[in-house]
């Protein structure tokens, strides 16, 4: 099995998608574990101290004024997690709590923290043991990190709450440490704030949302040419010389993506005879600045990502010079940010993609192409239904389009007035993801049809490697009216996991 070393400086977003979705083991490189003893030795003087240090001896948030006797400070840190772990709703996705519970261990394995050594170990165990924590929808508001839903990680690792085991079971956390050898952590000074009090969620949330996307993208170019191919539209458009006038990377990219599959078709330009259309529509000819404007968000999303990466997201915080300092680096406005920029991206892809579907079964604008692309229309239906199952998804992203971090309410009693809710970002734009994906896999089954029909006009190799490696899965071509939601679910699946994208690599190579 895969392994990955977590040391001081970060981790990769490989790293985050090997530990989420592969299952992949986690170890503490040397380096952590001297970083953690070193800060743990700050943190256990600053304790021994009279004076009141926030996090180490006192309450939390608009709590912290209270100075906490010794005696007091272990219980202080179980209500902590005990407290905070408040989520409410459906349970968050198994590979939402790994990528949470492995960012929080990178964080404490910066040597920022002051967590024990012994602690962050648990948490590699946990891990490893693929126990994962029950976390709820509900309970974070981006701001003081994703409080809730750490909580509940933490809480696990007390062997409280209840958790998923390996066989995907839902028991009693302490009864799988138990089974697993893993001994329930005992919270000393400060380490119950430090494992609630980041942006783990929100950023893993956003890491895989960017693998998905990027994955989406090069789909959509490849839906897109397939399109362009049904309708008979010209590839004059993607010429590179065009897109290096107005040179957004994004654009060219697309642009490029759409005339690699397009290389060889025997479709495309027919409509220079047909002399009541000049151009084609923008759904089509714009498809790469679209398309592409949504790519320069991604690689902006990227950005900031890797940089969250290579953070230590706590509060208080130990400095190397040994000082403990309160900050407020925890506030998760530029996670929200492109979690909410990349939403709206989505979300006009998914647009366009069902303008293109459309102009595909409407008879008045398809250039040939059947009503609905049905056999015997008016007997059949043909693929009529299946585009109000795309407008209805379209109208949904842009419900989910609009910014979760425009908002702001206020918690902890005004001491915590503007918040992120940056967690909120990220489970909308979940959704969305899920619903582009079912968004392009309609458009893909209207235009394989359509190129289908077609008939003596020769397709592109790739769109053609494309159309055998589609209906070999099960999505199946023109014909009759049948029970379509099975083919739409063969489609969805797909693009879901990468089988476009792969069938049109066969020709075109590795696709931008």
């Amino acid at each position: 099995m895969h392994t990955v070393v977590v040391g001081t400086s970060g981790v990769t977003a490989s790293d985050v998608l090997a530990v989420a979705r592969g299952g992949a083991r986690v170890e503490l490189s040397e380096e952590a574990v001297a970083a953690l003893a070193a800060a743990r030795e700050i943190v256990d003087a600053l304790a021994a101290k009279p004076d009141p240090v926030y996090g180490v001896s006192t309450g939390f948030g608009a709590l912290a004024t209270r100075h906490i006797s010794p005696e007091l400070r272990a219980q202080l840190q179980r209500n902590i997690v005990r407290s905070h772990a408040a989520g409410m709703g459906p349970r968050v996705e198994r590979e939402v709590v790994r990528a949470l519970m492995f960012l929080r261990l990178k964080t404490v394995c910066s040597g920022h923290t002051g967590v024990r050594p012994e602690v962050a170990q648990t948490m590699a165990d946990l891990l490893n043991a693929q126990i994962t924590p029950v976390v709820h929808e509900y309970g974070s508001l981006g701001c003081s990190g994703d409080l809730a839903p750490l909580s509940h990680c933490a809480l696990a690792l007390m062997g409280e709450g209840d958790a998923e085991g390996p066989d995907g079971t839902v028991r009693p956390a302490g009864e799988l440490l138990a089974e697993h050898g893993i001994a329930p952590v005992e919270l000393r000074e400060k380490e119950g704030l430090a494992l609630l009090n980041g942006t783990d969620g929100m950023l893993g949330m956003l890491v895989m949302a960017l693998a998905d996307l990027e994955r989406l993208y090069k789909s959509a170019d490849i839906t897109a040419a397939l399109s362009l191919e049904g309708l008979l539209g010209t590839d004059k458009v993607l010429a590179p010389e065009l897109h290096a006038i107005r040179p957004h990377p994004g654009q060219a990219a697309a642009a490029a993506n759409m005339l690699a599959v397009l290389k060889g078709s025997g479709l495309t330009g027919h409509h220079q005879d047909d002399a009541p259309r000049v151009q084609d529509a923008y759904s089509v000819r714009c498809a790469p600045q679209v398309a592409g404007a949504g790519r320069d968000t991604l690689a902006h999303a990227r950005l900031v990502a890797e940089r969250e990466l290579a953070a230590a997201v706590d509060n208080p915080v130990v400095l190397p010079d040994g000082r403990v300092e309160s900050n407020g680096n925890f506030h998760g406005a530029p996670v929200a940010y492109v979690l909410d920029f990349l939403a709206i991206a989505a979300a006009d892809l998914g647009s366009i993609a069902e303008r293109r579907t459309d102009r595909l079964l409407d008879k008045n604008r398809s250039h040939g192409l059947p009503p609905f692309l049905a056999d015997d229309a008016g007997v059949d239906s043909g693929l009529m239904i299946a585009q109000y199952t795309q407008a209805a998804l379209v109208s949904e992203m842009k419900r989910l389009a609009v910014p979760a971090s425009a908002d702001s309410i206020p918690s902890s009693a005004m001491q915590e007035d503007h918040v992120s809710m940056g967690w909120s970002a990220a489970r909308k734009l979940r959704t969305a993801v899920d619903n582009l994906t079912r968004i392009i896999a309609v458009e893909l089954y209207a235009a394989t049809r359509a190129v289908e029909l077609r008939e003596g006009l020769t397709p592109a190799p790739a769109t053609r490697a494309v159309i055998e490696a589609a209906r070999a899965a099960g999505v199946q071509g023109p014909g009759p009216d049948r029970f379509l939601a099975p083919d739409l679910a063969a489609a969805d699946a797909f693009v879901r996991d990468g089988r476009l994208v792969a069938a049109a690599e066969t020709v075109t190579g590795p696709l931008r």
